[in-house]
């Protein structure tokens, strides 16, 4: 099954940006850092930093992220830009743990959007994590889902 998922950059904050949305999201953890497995170029980067870590939820979602150390042969840095944001969607059933999450991240974030119902019916919310991630939420109420599956919008 083909997946597209999230790979978020930090500059040095991705171990407790992962542990943080874990705490926020649950599931299995996989860290690996530079330190883990030493090569050529990287010997004074802290051992630290991650150089690739894995978030599974029970959910079924995946996010990934690594830290961007200032090397030679790697990328640069990217911080978090404009029109790139983690949705985090789903049914009326769903509604309970996507509003849960956002409850959580909303701890140090910045422009709340609350997660309340919308014009077209579902529960919507955004905000920017206190890492600089923005997230968008939405969760379909029962209603808008019968108004899906009538065919009609709004």
């Amino acid at each position: 099954m083909t997946k597209l998922n999230p790979y978020l950059s930090f500059r040095t904050e991705a171990r407790a940006a992962l542990e943080f949305y874990q705490s926020v999201l649950g599931g299995d953890l996989d860290i690996s850092a530079f330190g883990d497995m030493p090569a050529p170029g990287m010997e004074n980067v802290d051992g630290n930093l991650v150089m690739h870590g894995q978030l599974e939820t029970p959910n079924g979602l995946t996010l990934m992220a690594a830290d961007s150390p200032d090397v030679e042969g790697m990328p640069p840095y990217a911080a978090p830009t404009a029109g790139v944001t983690v949705a985090l969607t789903g049914s009326s059933a769903d509604h309970e743990y996507i509003a849960a999450a956002f409850e959580k991240l909303s701890d140090g974030a910045s422009d709340i959007l609350p997660f309340e119902k919308a014009p077209w019916g579902d529960f919507y919310g955004q905000l920017k994590d206190k890492f600089g991630i923005s997230w968008m939420f939405d969760a379909a109420t029962p209603e808008s889902e019968a108004a899906v599956a009538a065919g009609q919008q709004g």
